[in-house]
């Protein structure tokens, strides 16, 4: 049974004390039923000062999230209204669209605890254009619009359960798999692969590259609309463009209408250090169009490198981290790319932490938001399979690594083991959605996780250790899978569309019958299918 949603909050807002004159706020700090400094941190202090000039009012929030303080800021057009309130006039006597911007600023336990104070302010919590607005707050009005365009044909799309929705994703417990894919079927498919890449932008999925039987490496690239009827068969297409050239291991990026690849293996062990940058179009009469261009990064680059981890942040940057070099080295550095405005040439540097993820190669990389990844897992130095998790920010003022620490003998019963060759997705609400991969025993899994770093509050950049079960079982939770049911596989890949509902997955190395006197073997997949998240509309 799903737990209850509306748990009582740590605190609760009861006032307010702030200064008007003509007409004006100029001054607003909420204030706690409990006034200690540290609680105060968590509450938060807004600032709200009216620019007579351009008529804007401008909010300043200021709260403890996760490892450090951040700063918040809105600016929203705004008409004063006439009030002859005094000096520390409570809260509840302020307009409703000063409050609604107000809430747009807290954290969700602060605005469940402003919702249980009273009547009025029960109203307003629970809005569905607030509750939309918080929905565009913290999953991005890309993927609320997405949702929006997923219910184009329901005439009430635009009056979803904002609230229904926004819990439904916060205990999210199951998925449904459809397949997508029918190798009997007549239509054109990508041959079976694995370490290759799959990415969504512009509407389209695209794979490119891979590994196949016999150690050789695929040269092709595929590409499918997909349009707003997800669980359909895909209609692929083949692009002929001839570079890059074939490799298995790369790593390639979506930033808007854009793919970014870097490295990769061929099947003569050669190691690349190249940078690519493809710009994917969908034209209704003619198809999908990709072309690709070298990137010009100057001088300084990574080491040529395969089964690194990669991903996106902050809209114009790409960080790699590890992978297997020369030799069959795996290391462990870590390098920022920053690409230009108009992606026409990007900058290479590297990233030196006093404490930061052992070398590795086939783990994931993932951006949870802004400037934000997670690291989970892969194979070390000693060919181990690992289970840590980092935490990079790559932010303007510093970069640093964090562990988070757990012990596996802490986590209760049936949580995820270490595994190398998996896929780790940011969903919708901003949690990681692993599946697959395999463990030091070579045994494939189909399991579906949900990893959510937000269940636990890291109020400092130091290491964080976990000891409590309820808290490992609150930041681990295995989904339930409903419909089709997958084969176990690793070195797949996964990706979602831009609501971030729907999860399609393809390719990996399966279990196959080498021979009927044999054990189970290896073998190459081909198969496409979709993981929606399951929500009760």
């Amino acid at each position: 049974m799903a737990k209850p949603f509306l748990a009582p909050p740590p605190i609760s807002f009861l006032a307010a004390e702030f200064t008007i004159s003509n007409s004006t706020i100029h001054h607003l700090t909420v204030i706690s039923n409990d006034q200690s400094k540290e609680k105060m941190k968590k509450t938060g202090t807004f600032s709200l000062a009216m620019n007579k000039t351009q008529e804007k009012l401008t909010i300043q929030s200021y709260y403890q999230k996760q490892k450090h303080t951040t700063l918040a800021m809105a600016e929203i057009s705004t008409t004063a209204r006439t009030s002859n309130f005094n000096n520390g006039s409570p809260i509840i006597n302020l307009a409703p669209d000063h409050l609604f911007t107000i809430l747009l600023l807290l954290p969700i336990e602060s605005i469940l605890s402003f919702a249980m104070t009273c009547k009025k302010f029960r109203h307003l919590a629970s809005s569905n254009s607030l509750w939309e607005s918080i929905c565009r707050r913290d999953w991005g009005p890309i993927a609320v619009d997405a949702l929006k365009s997923s219910f184009h044909g329901d005439k009430d799309h635009q009056l979803l359960p904002w609230i229904r929705l926004y819990k439904q994703v916060s205990q999210l417990d199951s998925v449904c798999c459809y397949k997508l894919s029918d190798p009997d079927s007549d239509l054109l498919l990508p041959s079976p692969r694995a370490s290759h890449s799959l990415d969504f932008v512009s509407g389209c999925l695209v794979v490119f590259g891979g590994g196949c039987e016999g150690g050789r490496h695929v040269d092709d690239t595929w590409a499918a609309y997909v349009g707003n009827n997800s669980r359909r068969m895909l209609k692929w297409q083949k692009i002929h463009s001839g570079i890059p050239s074939g490799r298995f291991g790369h790593t390639c990026v979506p930033i808007d209408n854009y793919l970014v690849l870097f490295g990769g293996i061929n099947d003569r062990g050669n190691r690349h250090s190249d940078t690519w940058v493809g710009q994917v179009a969908f034209h209704e009469n003619v198809g999908i169009s990709l072309s690709w261009r070298l990137l010009d990064v100057g001088s300084i680059a990574p080491a040529p490198r395969g089964a690194h981890a990669a991903c996106c942040i902050s809209n114009r940057k790409m960080v790699i981290h590890g992978g297997i070099g020369w030799n069959g080295v795996r290391l462990g550095d870590t390098w920022v790319l920053e690409l230009s405005e108009n992606l026409c040439f990007g900058t290479w540097h590297e990233i030196v932490s006093h404490s930061s993820p052992p070398a590795r190669s086939g783990h994931s990389l993932t951006c949870i938001g802004g400037t934000r990844t997670i690291l989970f897992g892969g194979r070390g130095l000693g060919y181990d399979v690992l289970n840590d998790i980092w935490l990079l920010d790559v932010s303007e003022d510093y970069s640093k690594w964090v562990q988070i620490f757990y012990e596996l003998q802490n986590i209760p019963a049936g949580v995820s083991l270490p595994r190398v060759g998996h896929s780790a997705t940011c969903i919708l609400g901003g949690r990681l959605l692993i599946h697959g991969g395999e463990d030091s025993q070579r045994h494939r899994k189909d399991d579906f996780w949900v990893l959510d770093i937000s269940a636990i509050s890291l109020e400092s950049v130091e290491p964080a250790r976990l000891s409590s079960e309820r808290l490992l079982a609150n930041m681990w939770r295995r989904l339930k899978a409903k419909g089709y049911k997958p084969k176990s596989r690793s070195f797949h890949r996964a990706c979602v569309d831009n609501s971030g509902r729907y999860l399609y997955v393809y390719g990996g190395m399966v279990d196959g019958v080498v021979d009927p006197a044999e054990s189970y073997g290896l073998g190459f997949d081909g198969e496409l299918f979709l993981v929606e998240l399951v929500l009760q509309l």
